[in-house]
């Protein structure tokens, strides 16, 4: 048994993180502490300082473990492995989990190449970005290579064979052929410094160059390269757009600024490198509502660069964050060179970050305009469901269906909907154990029974470990159960459930003449939805999830019985022999078509047994 206040004496005087489990062995919460002893001991002692975030937590500790470093930063740069991998509960979290492409140009090779990369290297090639769109890094490397014909290939240009063949794209027109020396090192070269002037925001010749082919091409009737040139000349002029913003300086870096509502945030990031803007991206954060900004913007900074391979030498922040010197401290020790934050108050610098902030205030708008619609589809339609029964609180409802044909293979499904979502990792499966032929009537009152009772059963177990409060799956009952029929079904539910003693309203589907539901069988009456009512649309929502839920279920039994049946009643194949050759075959079209002799190749199966399943398809 963990004794906290035991192991909080046990705790060392060095820095370190410490890892937050609760009685399910979970990871709730990662942190770093200059000394592990002073920090994790201020969770536990009562303070009115503790944030309601920090309380909750706090309750659902069951215990903790710590990791010890040498310093501070080592602390840091772990406490960013642990949170990326484990992603707790009660850590403020960076949803997005992007990469981001580079140009990359192999200037230190005889004959360079340009290539798309993921990685960020300290080698001695040459690269352009970060970009924000892998598709127009191809395109402008589709570009390059037509233009300026330099080689795709990863040959050793230090060995290359009289007996070479030149490869295609030579013949295609796309690469000047270095391989067979179709071209001096010296004019490659400077194909390659045109590549490099072009990388580096030298757009007009390009752009001129593809005008021209484009017009020549539709000139000679030839559309479909015209088509080409008019795409290539798009992604140039898309790439061209993102770099308008200039600073002076020329210097890389980027700049960060963030909008919140509530428990959202969305960060704007403008990438600048060598003066240009790059692109830009925003990032979505989940937090506690209770979270500072500068606590947000750090925990961002944090997440944000563990996973960047390229570090400029400035970042510019709107308002300054915690920890700034380690983080400082750590990220140069990364890049290698310093790094900076900066936090702007006025001239050029200054508007670049009200740029973003504006940038993060568009998406966060829109992104809240989403999240009102998703409102209106989920939470508004249980409202809406609550005010048309007269039920309060409804936060989880539970839909039940019955499949089969003519009583073969009856099974039935139950789906979930919290708070108008689905939650899926909550449906269940059955097959029918007790009732025979098609009694719809008697296949529900077995699945609810199987159910309830099952439920029941987890609710006993979780109360003798005192777990009360982590009730799910079958131990969460719902508030509100719909039944897929009209009062016949529900009547089944009301007489199970008063059987149980559990106390759940029941509502049945009242359907129109094409099967459609139109209301609501609950309390011995029907209520009728309003047309195209959000309620209305959810209930259909789940009435049509329960119904493919179960055909899906019944549709695989019913697979798997025939393809059994069809086995079973060769001589010789029992259940092993069965398994051994869907598993070689693939399937029972491969066991049908195969030859005795490969019949025999399968694991147990003899030549005598082959023969028989030979001689039985054929």
């Amino acid at each position: 048994m963990f004794d906290i206040q035991e192991e909080l004496k046990k705790l060392p005087e060095k820095p370190g993180v410490y890892l937050m489990h609760n009685d399910k062995d979970e990871i709730i919460y990662v942190g770093k502490a200059v000394v592990l002893k002073n920090r994790v001991r201020q969770y536990f002692q009562s303070s009115t300082k503790h944030t309601a975030k920090i309380r909750h937590m706090v309750s659902q500790i069951a215990y903790f473990e710590y990791i010890i470093t040498d310093s501070e930063r080592e602390a840091l740069v772990l406490e960013c492995n642990l949170i990326k991998e484990h992603k707790p509960k009660y850590n403020t979290m960076l949803k997005d989990d992007k990469t981001y492409p580079y140009i990359k140009v192999t200037v230190n090779e005889d004959y360079p190449r340009v290539l798309f990369s993921r990685q960020f290297k300290r080698d001695k090639a040459r690269y352009f970005g970060p970009y924000t769109s892998a598709n127009a890094v191809k395109d402008v490397i589709d570009i390059i290579h037509r233009l300026y014909l330099v080689r795709h290939c990863n040959k050793n240009m230090s060995n290359i064979k009289d007996s070479d063949r030149t490869c295609l794209y030579y013949h295609m027109g796309q690469c000047s052929g270095p391989c067979k020396r179709k071209i001096s090192k010296e004019e490659y070269r400077e194909s390659i410094e045109k590549v490099l002037d072009f990388l580096n925001g030298d757009y007009q010749k390009v752009t001129r160059q593809l005008n021209e082919k484009m017009h020549q091409a539709a000139a000679e009737m030839d559309f479909e390269n015209a088509a080409k040139y008019r795409d290539l000349l798009a992604s140039v002029n898309a790439l061209s757009e993102k770099q308008k913003v200039n600073i002076h300086d020329g210097d890389d870096r980027d700049v960060i600024a963030m909008a919140t509502v509530r428990s959202e945030t969305v960060v704007a990031v403008f990438f600048v490198r060598e003066g240009k803007v790059l692109g830009r991206e925003h990032f979505h954060m989940v937090h506690s509502e209770e979270d500072s900004r500068a606590s947000i913007l750090t925990a961002f900074v944090k997440q944000f660069y563990a996973g960047t391979p390229y570090l400029p030498k400035e970042i510019l922040l709107e308002e300054e964050i915690e920890e700034q010197e380690i983080l400082e401290d750590w990220l140069s020790a990364k890049r290698g060179r310093r790094v900076r934050f900066i936090f702007p108050k006025k001239g050029e610098k200054h508007k670049l970050v009200e740029l973003a902030k504006r940038n993060a205030q568009v998406v966060m708008t829109s992104d809240m305009d989403k999240i009102k619609r998703e409102e209106e589809r989920t939470i508004g339609a249980v409202h809406e469901l609550e005010q048309l029964l007269g039920i309060e609180e409804i936060h989880r409802m539970e839909a039940f269906d019955i499949s089969h044909i003519s009583g073969a293979q009856t099974v039935a499904s139950m789906v979930v909907m919290e708070d108008g979502r689905p939650k899926r990792s909550d449906y269940r499966r059955f097959r029918l154990k007790t009732v025979k032929g098609p009694d719809d009537y008697l296949s529900m009152e077995e699945v609810l029974n199987r159910r309830f009772v099952h439920g029941m059963e987890e609710r006993k177990k979780l109360k003798e470990r005192d777990m009360d409060e982590q009730y799910g799956g079958f131990s969460r009952f719902p508030d509100l159960l719909l039944m897929d029929g009209g009062k016949g079904q529900v009547n089944i539910a009301l007489k199970v459930l008063a059987e149980l003693k559990c106390d759940i309203p029941v509502a049945g589907m009242v359907k129109d003449d094409k099967h459609r539901t139109r209301g609501l069988y609950f309390n011995n009456k029907e209520v009728m939805f309003k047309n195209g009512s959000e309620a209305f649309k959810m209930v259909t929502r789940m009435q049509d999830e329960a119904h493919r839920f179960a055909i899906e279920y019944h549709r695989s039994l019913r697979s798997k019985e025939q393809v059994s049946s069809v086995l079973d009643g060769i001589k010789g194949v029992g259940p092993s022999r069965r398994k051994a050759l869907m598993l070689h075959f693939k399937g029972i079209d491969g066991v049908k078509n195969a030859s005795v002799e490969q019949l025999e190749e399968c694991d147990g199966i003899t030549f005598k047994v082959a023969q028989e399943i030979y001689n039985f398809f054929h």
